[in-house]
């Protein structure tokens, strides 16, 4: 098992739109998470941060995650929340959510 971290910030234009759509995430979306070896996703939010953590149970992670880039459900629901998104740190490459580097960890 992998575990992961990931942080955002939200348009606070937006941040309200985002909210919503974490309040009735779509079952096909959720579905395809759970196929492609992802548990315990949560989102957290304070202000306009948000921060993700996901446990990775799959053999592949990079195929596991090509599969859900190419789920059209899942697509459709990046369309809605990747606008709603900026990256934690202005002028990062990434469009929106940063990955974390673990550095500590205690069961």
């Amino acid at each position: 098992m992998r575990r992961f971290g990931m942080i955002a910030r939200l348009r606070p234009e937006r941040r309200e739109e985002y909210l919503d759509l974490h309040a009735e995430v779509w079952p096909e979306v959720e579905a395809t998470i759970s196929a492609t070896g992802i548990r315990n996703f949560t989102i957290f939010v304070t202000g306009d941060v948000i921060v993700g953590y996901f446990e990775y149970v799959g053999e592949d992670y990079a195929a596991d995650q090509a599969v859900m880039a190419a789920d059209e459900a899942t697509q459709r629901w990046w369309a809605r929340t990747g606008p709603c998104q900026l990256p934690f740190h202005e002028g990062s490459p990434h469009p929106n959510w940063e990955m974390l580097e673990e550095i500590w960890h205690l069961d």
